[in-house]
């Protein structure tokens, strides 16, 4: 007769039974677990050396196609711009692209006649009621503003109506343009030191993809403004670094909406040696009535004019 104590054992032979099993079993299954987990780390670690000597080598590149372009760039652009005036507007651009650019012209034959530096506060739509009225209060007499009620196209009628002189045109007044620029920098609009003189050229020098919630009006600003500036006197050029002809960049805004930018050149790399003479060459062409898109990202037309 089969005992309680005999089922009690039975029980308790068939659990322990089951508990070496999963013991085993999982021990098995850690082992490979462990296994693969290692080989794809192996792996992993393979592509990331691979890929950090790719950028390596890409960065090597770059410095010297940088340092070539720094070279051969004043051969390149003398004799671009003979006698030619240029304004540089920043907004967004950095330091070192506008002194660079500021040189090639000069190497170029050319002369900077100007230079302003706009802050943040023109593409911020919190202040775009009060440019909207400094413009209408610091418009030169005989000048008007466009038609265009935006505040890039504000901005740049007013700045264009001051600095810029058109073909043909009369030239401007040296001190309504210093007078619009002193209001300008009190208000927060422009940096204080700006200079102004009659200019019949331009080139607006940005920075990369606009960010934040405002990304795309800040970009569309910036594109309406050099648009302007280019309708105000002999020819622009709006340079700005990679990623302005993102869909967030000021160059993007142009170059998808190509009529209503009008004749306005674009160059997307200008932080590199290359993009910087590029800038200097697209302004050369729009003294004599052609236009361009120039750079690296894809809707580029080339990397640069012909020489």
């Amino acid at each position: 007769m089969i005992s309680m104590r005999y089922h009690a054992l039975s029980i308790g032979a068939v659990f322990l039974a089951l508990a070496i099993g999963v013991v085993l079993g999982s021990t098995g299954l850690s082992d490979r677990l462990v296994s693969a987990v290692s080989t794809e780390r192996d792996d992993l670690a393979g592509q990331v050396t691979q890929l950090r000597a790719q950028r390596d080598d890409l960065a090597a590149q770059q410095r010297a196609a940088d340092e070539f372009a720094a070279r051969v760039g004043p051969s390149a652009v003398r004799g671009a711009l003979p006698g030619k005036s240029v304004t540089l507007v920043s907004l967004g651009g950095d330091a070192a692209d506008v002194a660079a650019v500021s040189g090639l012209v000069g190497q170029a034959g050319g002369t900077v006649a100007g230079q302003v530096r706009l802050t943040d506060a023109v593409t911020d739509p919190a202040r775009a009621d009060q440019l909207r009225e400094l413009a209408s209060r610091l418009l030169p007499a005989g000048a008007q503003l466009p038609a265009a009620s935006d505040t890039g196209s504000l901005a740049g009628g007013l700045i264009g109506s001051a600095l810029l002189t058109a073909p043909n045109g009369p030239a401007t007044n040296a001190t309504q343009a210093q007078a619009v620029l002193a209001g300008l920098s009190a208000a927060g609009f422009a940096e204080p030191g700006a200079t102004a003189a009659p200019a019949g050229m331009v080139v607006v020098v940005t920075g990369g993809a606009a960010q934040g919630l405002d990304a795309a009006d800040a970009a569309a600003t910036t594109a309406r403004l050099a648009s302007e500036l280019d309708r105000r006197g002999g020819g622009a050029v709006l340079a700005g670094r990679t990623g302005s002809a993102d869909a967030t960049g000021a160059i993007g805004v142009v170059r998808a909406d190509k009529a209503s930018a009008g004749g306005l050149s674009t160059v997307d790399d200008v932080q590199t040696g290359t993009g910087r003479v590029a800038t200097i060459l697209a302004l050369r062409e729009q003294a004599a009535g052609g236009t361009g898109q120039y750079g690296s990202a894809g809707d580029a037309a080339a990397p640069a004019p012909q020489p």
